[in-house]
């Protein structure tokens, strides 16, 4: 059997794969869309302890309640528990999902819609498909179809992704602009020891800041960026930004925010000029 044929072959499962997939998806009966997602209330926050680990998360007590029989529960994100919470005050609600009638197997989640559809693996073996026809076409017709493969969807994708990311940097900036400034301090700093594959060891620093809004909220988060000296400043004070619609979005420096916002807004307009290149030059290497 030619390549052609292992091309074929590929372009089969992966269809199938994608037809189960989307099939399953009409029909409602996907794990992601069979699980139970409901939005739990943090009624305690602990304090992380200053050099100890981040991996899991600020420890809180939360209390759901199963749509199904009514009986509320109240939780830990102790151990192997979904999404980390890096942010967290007492009222804030939390995204829960766990499978249908087994409320005991939650997971946290800070996206509760993420996945709801669960299209995930039937778009993927659609995507495989695609970049198995812009090979077999580059192969056949010249590399100029690989430009154009390449440059189409990309200049799609980004077309799409830039106008909502204004929009979104421009919303962000303003929101946390608008409430004040309020004083916050960094309480602790996390460290957390790795080893890689070649046996190197990696040593990572999490600073913990807590800060209490102008209504009364006090807010513990991580502060992974925008601090000199991570390992350092605990003990620092600073002068918190925060939207005051979702505290959890915040700032220590807000012209540096601004500045990394508008660095983002412009790394996908070259991305989108990239895309836009790529797909004019195989367009004209074709015509010529």
């Amino acid at each position: 059997m030619g390549w052609h044929g292992y091309l074929a072959l590929w372009c089969g499962v992966l269809g199938a794969v994608a037809l189960v997939g989307y099939g399953r998806s009409l029909a409602g009966v996907t794990r992601a869309q069979r699980a139970v997602r409901v939005m739990g209330r943090i009624e305690r926050v602990a304090e992380p302890r200053h050099g100890s680990s981040g991996r899991e998360g600020i420890a809180v007590v939360v209390t759901f309640r199963d749509p199904a029989t009514g009986q509320e529960f109240t939780v830990t994100n102790d151990g192997e528990r979904g999404d980390r919470i890096s942010t967290a005050w007492t009222g804030r609600e939390i995204g829960i999902r766990y499978p249908p009638g087994r409320p005991h197997a939650y997971r946290f989640t800070t996206d509760p819609d993420a996945g709801r559809s669960g299209l995930g693996w039937p778009n993927f073996a659609v995507f495989l498909i695609y970049v198995g026809l812009v090979v077999v076409a580059s192969i056949d017709w010249g590399w100029p179809w690989a430009l154009i493969g390449f440059g189409v969807p990309w200049t799609l994708l980004g077309a799409t992704y830039l106008p909502g990311a204004v929009r979104d940097t421009r919303l962000r900036i303003e929101g946390l602009a608008s409430g004040g400034p309020v004083p916050g301090r960094v309480i602790a700093v996390l460290k957390d020891v790795t080893v890689n594959e070649d046996g190197d060891t990696l040593t990572s620093h999490t600073p913990v800041v807590a800060f209490t809004t102008h209504d009364g909220t006090a807010v513990t988060a991580y502060r992974t960026e925008g601090l000199r000296d991570p390992v350092g400043s605990r003990g620092r004070d600073l002068t918190i930004h925060y939207r005051p619609d979702d505290p959890g979005v915040f700032t220590t420096d807000l012209a540096a925010e601004h500045r990394s916002r508008v660095g983002e807004i412009a790394f996908g307009v070259v991305a989108l000029l990239v895309g836009v290149a790529a797909a004019v030059a195989g367009g004209i290497l074709i015509a010529g």
